[in-house]
């Protein structure tokens, strides 16, 4: 298995780093420690040689960050309660790493999606499967599930343990059984303080593809999301998956940016789709 990146503070500040997507991510900013943490990200990027750096802040310190040679690549508008933007910037530290090597299929791909774009999307019988939410004492048959779907992935959700300590802190998972069999798997994200929660990790075993399982997955954690007090979805999806996007776009998400060569998933560094909703 590969070496996971790791999640630490700086300041007030929460970054995921290291060599699995060779970038720093700055998850949660915190206006306290600017202007200072973009230099410590500077620096811990040139200390670890990493290709980017890629930040999800407030739209109002949008500024700080472009004027430190980030650039936008997407937004989600009020993903913090409701009410202010997140901006997603990225900042290239290699040629080869700014470069997009398939931008006609992501095009492709997108224009597809937005053709479909609310068009709804009904999930087929499950027939003899139902979907449930997972508990701690699934977290074995999970990992397994997420070691035969994804080679590589940007957190360790190949690791039950890891699936177990999210589990008791801000995701809730759903899952697809089937004859007594886990077979299909996605998740809830929530970030409790933005009020807003990311719909991910979506793995169907390749023996069950093709049966509507992530649009099923799908309304259900939207259903789950409402009765609490999320007020905004979202998703990063890889845009070279076109059933993904589509999924999305046909049950109301609309495209905001695209994050170029961002995360490394299924054995590459791929570019990802934000797509986002409101739940109100």
């Amino acid at each position: 298995m590969p070496e996971f990146d790791t999640i630490e503070t700086i300041g007030h500040s929460v970054i995921q780093h290291g060599p699995c997507n060779q970038r720093i991510y700055l998850m949660k900013a915190n206006a306290d420690d600017l202007p200072g943490l973009i230099d410590r990200l500077d620096a811990l990027a040139k200390e670890r040689g990493y290709t980017k750096i890629f930040a999800k802040v407030p739209a109002p310190m949008e500024g700080d960050f472009i004027a430190r040679e980030y650039l936008p690549e997407a937004n989600i508008p009020r993903y913090y309660r409701g009410e202010t933007d997140a901006v997603f910037l990225g900042r290239f530290l290699s040629p080869e790493r700014a470069q997009e090597r398939h931008a006609e299929e992501i095009a492709r791909n997108l224009a597809l999606a937005k053709e479909k774009a609310g068009q709804g999307l009904s999930a087929p019988p499950l027939e003899r499967a139902e979907i449930f939410e997972t508990t701690p004492g699934d977290a074995e048959a999970m990992a397994e599930v997420y070691r035969e779907v994804f080679e590589t992935y940007p957190f360790p959700i190949h690791d039950p343990e890891y699936l177990r300590e999210t589990m008791r802190t801000h995701v809730r998972y759903f899952g697809v059984r089937e004859e007594g069999r886990l077979v299909a798997l996605a998740s809830a994200e929530m970030d409790h303080e933005a009020l807003s929660v990311e719909m991910t990790d979506f793995a169907t075993l390749p023996s069950h593809r093709g049966r509507g399982f992530a649009v099923a997955l799908l309304q259900v954690m939207e259903a789950a999301m409402r009765e609490g007090p999320m007020r905004t979805a979202c998703t990063i999806a890889r845009a070279l998956s076109a059933g993904m996007n589509i999924t999305f776009a046909k049950l109301g998400y609309e495209h905001s940016g695209t994050l170029t060569n961002n995360t490394d998933i299924c054995g590459r560094i791929e570019s990802m789709n934000i797509w986002h909703r409101s739940l109100s």
